[in-house]
Parts: C-alpha cells; sequence; structure tokens
C-alpha cells in the first residue's frame, strides 16, 4: 500500500468512524439517540476510537498523519518532507470526504427524519457553541497545539523517513487515541474540537452536496476557522518544540 493510499484510507475510516458516531448520537431515530444526557461522552470516545482505528491502518505504511495539521507541523519540525505535504493533505481530503459520504449514505432515513437541520449539519462539521471569530480561532488552535506538540513527545514514535512511522503497532497507537479523548472532554466544548482540517472541511463540502430534506446552509462563514486555527496550532507546536529542544530549523 502506497503512503497516498494509506492516508485516503486511514482517513476516510476516521471520519466514518467519527461522524458516524455523531449521527448516531444526533439524529433522530437511532438506537443511539436515547435523550440520557450523555452524548458528549459517547461522542468524544467515539472519536478517540476512530482515532485509534485509522492508526492502526495507515500507521505502517504512511504514519498515519490523517490531519494536515498535523502533516504541517511534522514538516515544519523538520521530520516530514515539504515535498510530500501535497500528497499527504490531497488524500486526507479524498478519505474525509469519502467517510462522510458513506455516514450520509448509512443513515440516509435518518438524516430525512431528523427536524432539527442544525444537529444535522452538526453530524457532519463542527460549530461553535458561542460565536466569537476570535476565540473561535483560539480555541482550535490550542485544541491543534496540545494535539501536535504531545504526538511530537510520545517516547514510542521515531520518525525514520518520510513514509513510515515505527512504534509498537497497533499498541502505539492507543496513547494517539486518549490524546485525542482528552482534548476533546477538556477543550472541545467550545467548537466541537475540529483540530483537523480535512475533518471539519471534507465532510462540510458533503453536507452542501448531498441531498437531506429539509437542510440548512452550510455555515462557510465559519468553515475557514477549523481550517485556519489547526494549522497555526500545529505550526507553533512544532516551532516550540524545535526551540526547546535547540535545534530551530533557521
Amino acid at each position: 500500500m502506497t503512503a497516498f493510499t494509506a492516508e485516503i484510507l486511514g482517513t476516510f475510516l476516521l471520519i466514518l468512524l467519527g461522524c458516524g458516531v455523531n449521527a448516531n448520537v444526533l439524529l433522530e431515530k437511532t438506537k443511539g439517540n436515547r435523550g440520557q444526557g450523555d452524548g458528549w461522552m459517547v461522542i468524544t470516545t467515539g472519536w478517540a476510537m476512530a482515532v485509534y482505528i485509522g492508526v492502526v491502518v495507515a500507521g505502517p505504511y504512511s504514519g498515519a498523519h490523517l490531519n494536515p495539521a498535523v502533516t504541517l507541523g511534522l514538516a515544519f519540525a523538520g521530520e516530514f518532507s515539504l515535498y510530500d505535504v501535497p500528497t499527504y493533505v490531497g488524500a486526507q481530503f479524498i478519505g474525509a470526504m469519502l467517510g462522510a459520504f458513506l455516514v450520509w449514505l448509512l443513515y440516509r432515513d435518518h438524516y430525512n427524519a431528523t427536524k432539527d437541520a442544525g444537529l444535522v449539519r452538526g453530524s457532519f462539521c463542527t460549530d461553535p457553541a458561542v460565536p466569537n471569530t476570535l476565540s473561535n480561532l483560539f480555541s482550535e488552535a490550542i485544541g491543534t497545539f496540545v494535539l501536535v506538540f504531545v504526538v511530537l513527545y510520545f517516547s514510542d514514535a521515531k520518525i525514520v523517513d518520510s513514509n513510515a512511522l515505527i512504534g509498537l503497532g497497533s499498541v502505539g497507537a492507543i496513547p494517539v487515541a486518549f490524546l485525542v479523548w482528552a482534548i476533546g472532554l477538556s477543550l472541545g466544548g467550545t467548537t466541537g474540537y475540529a483540530i483537523n482540517p480535512a475533518r471539519d472541511l471534507g465532510p462540510r463540502i458533503i453536507h452542501a452536496i448531498v441531498p437531506i430534506k429539509g437542510k440548512t446552509h452550510s455555515n462557510w462563514g465559519y468553515s475557514w476557522i477549523p481550517v485556519v486555527g489547526p494549522a497555526l496550532g500545529g505550526l507553533l507546536a512544532a516551532g516550540l518544540n524545535h526551540y526547546l529542544e535547540g535545534n530551530l530549523p533557521f
């Protein structure tokens, strides 16, 4: 399997299972929508497991970035080739869109049965709890900063070339899942913690094009925040890591 294919497949699984848990909890008449007030715990846990599964599948072949902010951060940190960034980012967006499309196909009856158009959109992409451009941008940047900064300090993760992340196999993916889970539980309440441009923009595009009864707009005015915020957070994490390690690339 090539790195390009691995990033598509890994990101596809990430979004299929991540947006899938969103749909199961938020949409009407699903087995997961029981109105018991435990939705956030279910959603954050589902996304953590989705990350784990995506990393396990893609890791041996591409390093399992699955996130343009991670790819940019690693490139800025000097641990990934800048020439490979477009390939990885393109694959991540393809995988994200395919995953979101399959979630819509799987839950299409429930999408059409859900009266709240905001919940429908929320199963695809993120929205701020309190709209505030600077605060929302800051939230996404901080969440992604934590993600990339901690990933760079995982002791079992050694970048050995531009295409392989060698660690402990499937066991080595567990810390990443716990990290994403912690970010969601602690920092995700403001914007829904996209912390991944492909995770948000890819499904948002699918929301815009698939037919759903009573669908609202895709909130394009907000859409740049979960793209720019994570990119800034990833670059900041890589820069601080290099500063602390004393080996800045400039």
